[in-house]
């Protein structure tokens, strides 16, 4: 007897949670402003996705995101690959790294919109810095995970340091930087949103902001489903480019995949 896919057992779950939270609520008499019903959720999301301004502040956090994500892995990168190959480096650039990141970003936000303004500079920069320490540290663990016989085996066949960080270490580093890149893609995010909480003219976090002021709980759970959806989203667009680049990395099987239905076993 065939069992059902996990697909179908996943939205049974979601449905099942979601028929409990409804129940719970009416039964309860919970006041919307503190939890509301998830019939009222769908409502408030509807009617901010048929009028566009959620697609509107959509937009610019999905830029925010994309465009931080990309100036923080670029620097990421690029120090990581300094500090994994140069000891100089790494005596010189790692502890004021590591100083850096010790400070919340949360407490440089006001700085951030001080210094760059309300715009969109602020928000790239401060998903930039959230995002590149921790694709940093797996560019560098990536690097440094070649195996020494081969690369002395390499050098005994005169290989040049930039053959063997091209034919060696990069391949070798691959898996570690796409796990980077999926943290990263997350933390972008999270710091987009959390610049527009300091200060921003357009953006779900704005709206959040407005919705909280205003009491407005069923709109604030609509822009939270639509960040979750968003995150899931953008986690998944790396996880489908790491499978199509590294299809030869046999430990990827082993990750799960969000949209995947086929059988757990």
């Amino acid at each position: 007897m065939s069992r059902p896919p996990n697909s179908l057992l996943r939205l049974l779950l979601v449905l099942l949670v979601l028929a409990t939270w409804e129940g719970a609520v009416r039964l309860f008499e919970v006041s919307a402003y503190i939890v509301p019903a998830p019939s009222k959720i769908v409502v408030a999301l509807y009617h901010g996705v048929a009028s566009m301004l959620y697609i509107r502040h959509l937009w610019i956090t999905l830029v925010e995101t994309l465009l931080g994500f990309t100036a923080g892995s670029i620097v990421a990168l690029v120090l990581g690959t300094l500090i994994a190959l140069s000891r100089r480096c790494e005596y010189f650039l790692y502890p004021f790294i590591l100083m850096f990141q010790a400070m919340p970003k949360v407490a440089l936000a006001p700085l951030i919109i001080i210094w760059l303004g309300l715009g969109l500079e602020s928000k790239v920069a401060q998903a930039a810095l959230t995002a590149f320490f921790p694709l940093m540290v797996n560019t560098i663990a990536g690097l440094r995970s070649a195996d020494e016989d081969r690369v002395a085996l390499m050098r005994s066949l005169d290989a040049s340091e930039i053959q063997i960080f091209r034919m060696l270490r990069i391949p070798g580093a691959m898996p570690y930087i796409f796990a980077g890149f999926e943290i990263a893609m997350m933390l972008s995010l999270i710091g987009a949103i959390v610049a527009e909480f300091v200060g921003a003219q357009k953006g779900l976090g704005v709206l959040l902001m407005s919705m909280t002021f205003t009491m407005d709980a069923a709109g604030q759970f609509s822009v939270l489903f639509i960040l979750s959806l968003l995150g899931l989203l953008l986690h998944t667009a790396i996880v489908v480019i790491r499978r199509r680049l590294l299809f030869w990395d046999r430990s990827q099987d082993r990750v799960p995949d969000l949209l995947d239905g086929e059988e757990i076993r």
